[in-house]
């Protein structure tokens, strides 16, 4: 006879790929590709009620997020500087990357038990980012421009999630609550207050 484990954790590393949006857009700027995201990373399973099917779950993770977009950045003198007109011919690329560590915070709800890994589930989460790196990227027929470590972007990102779905696969949705730039970025005398919204799938994985 097998024994039940009254009290198992559903302990889990995720992965997530997801399509990015940008949110708050000033006048002029727009996205013009598809604009991928990843994460990975490891969550703790702190069960709240008698059933186990009520959890918090704290992680550590990395992600990565890049965007496809007509936001120009160069630097006079090593400040950064924003413009949409394109600066040669035959426009071919542009874009900007981040890599953060993430601290989510899941509030976990599922169907689960001790003796199935396949359940319904419910989890949202706060997650806690902060900014490792960033590089933009802009190439024409006479222009390669890289800038990298902008002093612009915000060092610390606040944002909501929610993963729903069965088993291992999961509809994920993310919402940046605070703006990816500073204060102090402008383009065309507009303050740059894009924000960040991903959709796309979560897996976890015991």
């Amino acid at each position: 006879m097998i024994a039940v484990d009254s009290l198992y954790r559903e302990d889990q590393f995720y992965f997530a790929i997801s399509y990015n949006t940008l949110v708050k857009t000033p006048n002029g700027v727009s996205q013009n590709k598809f604009s991928p995201g990843f994460k990975i990373g490891f969550l703790r399973d702190f069960p709240t009620n008698k059933k186990r099917n009520v959890a918090i779950a704290p992680g550590l993770g990395l992600s990565y997020s890049n965007y496809f977009q007509n936001l120009f950045i160069t630097t006079v003198d090593g400040t950064p500087v924003y413009s949409t007109d394109v600066l040669g011919a035959n426009y071919k690329k542009n874009k900007f990357e981040q890599l953060f560590i993430d601290v989510p915070i899941e509030f976990r709800w599922r169907t689960s038990n001790a003796e199935s890994h396949k359940f319904w589930r419910v989890y949202s989460g706060l997650q806690l980012s902060y900014l490792l790196y960033n590089r933009s990227v802009y190439i024409d027929d006479l222009y390669r421009i890289r800038v990298s470590n902008n002093k612009d972007f915000n060092k610390f990102q606040v944002g909501v999630y929610v993963a729903a779905g069965y088993n291992s696969w999961n509809f994920y949705s993310y919402y940046g609550i605070l703006p990816l730039f500073k204060s102090s970025a402008e383009v065309n005398g507009e303050a740059v207050k894009l924000g960040a919204l991903h959709f796309g799938l979560m897996f976890y994985v015991l």
